[in-house]
């Protein structure tokens, strides 16, 4: 097959597929738990639960191609005869990856015109995976960091004032258990990352606002990879714990003006910090 007939633009498709690390979460935590602890006792969901990981892996791959530029805002993929065939892979494993690039907004299907690659606009950079993708894509670009450090400049300050507000005994516990969590394992190592995302992502839930809600999934993963970033040789700049206890201890005041004030430092520091990391960050 000539590389001219895979793309109209004449961009070749990934080449054979080499399988990473799934997408996270392809199905339920739950369910991948059980699968795995008695695989001889389910064998059809073990199986179904083996393609549903291939989905994600194609997926992953395809959709990295797409932001390292290899495909482009435009380009028409292959047929899902020829990409399956190159791939290694089934046909309906190939059109499984391409709905989940879809719900992504990475691509859009239509009968007999093909899967076309959709502008950038449409991308959605908060999805958690999309965000996996775009770190493990070396090198990450500086402008998508400030970015999202301007996101959390924006939305996470009136979080935590919204969260002060409308906190409910369950939530403060659940903050509570996050920040021991930090202080326990500290960010440098994954426990006390896991944590850190639980703190952030509690916050957006307690402001009691759906809209918000829909934001704590992608913005507690934009904290654990832009922490991650900032931990790669193995320490951190600073520990940022006690920027989080003066959070945790506002909300659990309920006095909205501290945790605004709280909040809008903590995220300073963190972007003061990754800057040190890679200086091109810095915000205008």
């Amino acid at each position: 097959m000539g590389r001219a007939g895979v793309l109209n633009r004449g961009i070749a498709p990934p080449r054979p597929v080499v399988l990473r690390s799934p997408v996270p979460r392809p199905v339920g935590e739950s369910e991948i738990s059980t699968l795995s602890a008695t695989p001889a006792t389910f064998p059809a969901a073990a199986s179904r639960n083996r393609t549903l990981r291939l989905h994600g892996t194609i997926a992953q791959d395809i959709g990295t191609a797409i932001l390292s530029g290899r495909y482009r805002p435009g380009d028409l993929l292959a047929n899902e005869v020829q990409f399956s065939e190159q791939l290694q892979v089934s046909r309906t494993a190939y059109r499984e990856a391409v709905r989940i690039l879809a719900a992504k907004g990475f691509v859009s299907s239509r009968p007999k015109a093909g899967t076309r690659i959709n502008p950038r606009a449409n991308w959605n950079f908060l999805d958690p995976d999309v965000l996996k993708w775009v770190f493990e894509t070396d090198p990450v670009s500086p402008s998508f960091v400030r970015e999202l450090f301007e996101l959390r400049q924006i939305v996470e300050p009136s979080a935590a004032a919204l969260a002060a507000k409308r906190r409910d005994p369950q939530q403060l516990a659940t903050l509570d258990k996050a920040l021991r969590g930090m202080e326990a394992f500290g960010l440098a190592v994954e426990d006390g990352r896991s944590a850190d995302r639980l703190f952030h992502e509690t916050i957006l839930q307690a402001t009691g606002n759906e809209a918000l809600g829909t934001l704590a999934s992608g913005i507690s993963a934009a904290v654990r990879w832009t922490t991650l970033m900032k931990a790669r040789t193995g320490r951190l700049p600073r520990d940022p714990v006690p920027e989080h206890r003066r959070v945790y201890e506002a909300i659990e005041a309920a006095d909205p003006d501290a945790a605004f004030s709280a909040m809008k430092g903590l995220v300073g520091l963190a972007l003061q910090d990754i800057t040190t990391i890679d200086p091109r960050i810095e915000m205008p």
